[in-house]
């Protein structure tokens, strides 16, 4: 099996404590100790296990930010309905060193690095010796968007990847988190660590989490598929609705009583002011390529910033588009952003953040994913008083839909599209939308073809004159190509 470009495998020789000898500082790092402390503790006759390394470090201009991936034969437990498997365990997210080379030390009360490793828990087939490398890139991958973007993740977050995870024929093509069931939190010199591991799944099985919640679907699957311990079977063939078509009956019931805990996505997508003529490049709000910020004050951007941690905290990398979840953290280090709130409705913007727009009518136009998420934004949460947003992944574009029970908006009955000041410059070029109720059953029934699991055929259009509202599905291609 091929390693990937930036990796390597092998087999780390040990000091007496189990640590890794070459390519690490003399003293054995505590952060790292931590994690290799709890891996011994499930797995005391693997001292020695096999790994994936980044061959450069993240600290010495490599691409990987994982240090390291140890990978673990888990014997399960046949009497638990627990299949045997490999175990792997990231080291990099969380603060190794603690000499900020990586991560910026803030005292061991807080969380250590980003707060969290990640794990997955992959089948072993019949006759596999050796665990295989591709779960180690697939972390990687996700290390990267952390990195990358400051999002981190939470227990019920779905990742979409659209991808067999292991590059095969697979339906195993997108990703849930939850807590590790084995390893435990740890306290390390540096802060607290925790485990979050990957679980695959279907597309099916991605958009009832959408739809619903992850923690939901997670329980579903441990009674139908992966066991209690949410083991990732590449070679699952069927969805757990095909296995057992009455759990569909349940997310149902479950979006109609509790409505969707997925408050926000990234997403291609951008908005036009049709109540601004063409030529006005000072207002007009599209794509605006080239045009040029005003500039603002510390006060306006401290202010900005401290109003996106508190609430609207977006994912905002193209190689890793919609995110939820199902908590937020609110004692991570104020670096660092917490992946999409999920149960909040209120505190959307506050009034302070001046210089807003009221729009008289507005044209909004979403890719074909993002498209087949607006009965889920109108359903899920709209109904529920709650709102959504979009992110753009290709611009600092956003759309929040609210309902009229949503506390702190700026748009209003009376004036139902607004745009909000400074903001538009620095953080997100945000469009607010006030929806009332019968207006969101009339958009749920013009929608309809939306939830079709048959792709749409594009461009499509919606139009609501009396409201002066326009929504376009288009292909990916004039988003990509924005000037074509």
């Amino acid at each position: 099996e091929a390693e990937p470009s930036c990796c390597e495998t092998r087999v780390p020789t040990t000091t007496p404590a189990g640590a890794p000898a070459h390519g690490l500082v003399p003293l054995f790092p505590p952060g790292l100790q931590a994690i290799y402390g709890e891996c011994r503790r499930l797995y005391p006759d693997q001292a020695n296990p096999l790994q994936v390394t980044a061959i450069v470090k993240y600290w010495l201009g490599g691409p990987d930010p994982l240090d390291y991936i140890s990978m673990y034969r888990n014997m399960g437990r046949p009497a638990q309905d627990v299949q045997e498997h490999w175990h792997y365990v990231s080291f990099g997210l969380s603060d190794l060193y603690g000499d900020n080379r990586v991560h910026e030390f803030t005292g061991a009360d807080g969380p250590s690095g980003f707060g969290f490793e990640l794990t997955f828990r992959l089948k072993r087939e019949v006759g596999e010796t050796a665990p295989p490398t591709w779960p180690a890139e697939l972390m990687q991958g996700l290390a990267r968007y952390v990195f990358q973007s400051e999002n981190t993740f939470c227990s019920g977050d779905h990742v979409s990847w659209h991808s067999p995870l292991d590059n095969s024929e697979s339906r195993i093509q997108h990703m849930l988190l939850t807590e590790d069931p084995q390893m435990q939190p740890i306290q390390t010199p540096f802060g607290t660590v925790s485990f979050l591991q990957i679980v695959g799944v279907c597309t099916e099985e991605l958009q009832a989490a959408q739809q619903w919640n992850g923690q939901g679907i997670l329980e579903l699957m441990r009674g139908i598929s992966g066991g209690p311990w949410l083991i990732t079977d590449m070679r699952r063939g069927e969805t757990i609705f095909e296995i057992d078509p009455h759990l569909q009956e349940r997310v149902d019931q479950g979006i109609e009583t509790e409505g969707s805990n997925l408050s926000g996505v990234s997403a291609k997508c951008v908005w036009d002011d049709l109540s601004q003529p063409p030529e006005d490049e000072e207002d007009s709000r599209s794509i605006c390529l080239g045009s040029q910020p005003r500039r603002l004050s510390n006060k306006d951007t401290e202010q900005i910033r401290e109003t996106l941690r508190k609430g609207l905290e977006f994912n905002s990398k193209a190689a890793l588009p919609p995110i939820s979840s199902q908590k937020q953290s609110h004692e991570r280090a104020q670096s660092r952003k917490d992946s999409l709130e999920s149960e909040s409705s209120s505190a959307i913007v506050p009034h302070e953040l001046v210089r807003t727009r009221q729009l008289e009518s507005v044209h909004l136009k979403f890719n074909q994913e993002s498209g087949t998420l607006l009965p889920l934004c109108l359903r899920g949460r709209l109904l529920h008083g709650r709102h959504f947003t979009y992110k753009s992944i290709n611009g600092d574009t956003a759309i929040t839909f609210v309902s009229t029970g949503v506390e702190g908006a700026f748009a209003t009955e009376e004036h139902p599209y607004a745009a909000q000041g400074p903001w538009l410059q620095v953080k997100a070029d945000n469009i607010l939308i006030l929806l009332t109720e019968e207006f969101v059953d009339q958009m749920l029934g013009d929608l309809q073809e939306l939830n079709s699991r048959e792709e749409t055929k594009l461009p499509r259009e919606y139009s609501w004159p009396e409201k002066k509202l326009k929504i376009s599905v288009l292909p990916d291609s004039v988003f990509d190509n924005p000037l074509q």
